[in-house]
């Protein structure tokens, strides 16, 4: 089992730059795939970024491509998202979520999830 607990979220201005932090207990961090979601208020979940277990591929949406780099720790357990000049539609509780094999954008496949932590841009 795994816990997922996110980090860095607050208040960006749109242009800025904000890193969150995804912490993971267990030792067995290495051998899952990672995908941060995002909800905002009235809106469905919207997928984010996923990187495979071992960091070397990722899969962005064409919404946060050449913005947002999600990249991973595996020696500290910690998943992180750099978001470059958000924007305010960026503006979600953003999720960190891990699941057993490949990596995927298909929120039903993932196994286990953290709170969410809040990014709110402002213009």
């Amino acid at each position: 089992q795994v816990q997922l607990v996110e980090s860095g979220g607050g208040l960006v201005q749109a242009g800025g730059s904000l890193r969150l932090s995804c912490a993971a207990s267990g030792r067995t961090f290495s051998t899952y795939a990672m995908g941060w979601f995002r909800q905002a208020p009235g809106k469905e979940h919207e997928f984010v970024a996923t990187i495979t277990a071992s960091g070397g591929h990722t899969y962005y949406p064409d919404s946060v491509k050449g913005r947002f780099t999600i990249s991973r720790d595996n020696v500290k357990n910690t998943m992180y998202l750099q978001m470059n000049t958000p924007k305010a539609e960026d503006s979600a509780v953003y999720y960190c979520s891990a699941k057993w094999g490949a990596y995927c954008d298909c929120r039903a496949s993932y196994d286990y999830w953290g709170r969410g932590t809040q990014v709110t841009v402002s213009l």
